[in-house]
């Protein structure tokens, strides 16, 4: 008897506990619409070389993802080792000076300044003024930046 009731709950019992829903999949992000950014509502962080602030990173109706954040660079500091990215980048310098390498070339880059990284470039910067430098880092991501 205790087997024909244990075979029996193993067949019903399943159908008693709660159906199992999916995890909802993750909404693909919505498309940037046109925009004004005040400078006066950005809100930067404290990082070890300088500061930051993420301005925008989404996907637009011809780029797969636009991205957009400006950094303060401390004089003296450097954005790292030279390394490589697999999107375009496009940097524009607001004030303070940079020294700019590019596959081992080195540029000295002024205010107003800007610099284009084609995707995979060996690059890095570095803060040669005595204030601090701040400058806009704007990415290109389209269907053939490399998936990472």
């Amino acid at each position: 008897m205790k087997l024909l009731t244990c075979l029996a709950l193993s067949l019903v019992a399943p159908a008693m506990l709660p159906a199992q829903t999916p995890a909802p999949a993750t909404p693909p992000a919505a498309k940037m619409n046109s925009m004004v950014i005040d400078w006066t509502k950005l809100q930067f962080t404290p990082t070890k070389t300088g500061a930051r602030v993420a301005v925008f990173d989404a996907p637009t109706p011809t780029l797969d993802r636009f991205h957009c954040h400006i950094s303060t660079l401390n004089p003296g500091e450097n954005t790292g080792a030279p390394h490589r990215h697999p999107q375009e980048e496009l940097v524009i310098i607001k004030e303070g000076t940079l020294e700019i390498n590019i596959d081992g070339k080195i540029t000295v880059a002024p205010t107003g300044s800007m610099i284009f990284y084609a995707a995979n470039e060996l690059e890095n910067m570095r803060n040669i003024g005595k204030t601090p430098a701040t400058y806009y880092v704007v990415q290109f991501y389209t269907a053939l930046t490399p998936k990472s």
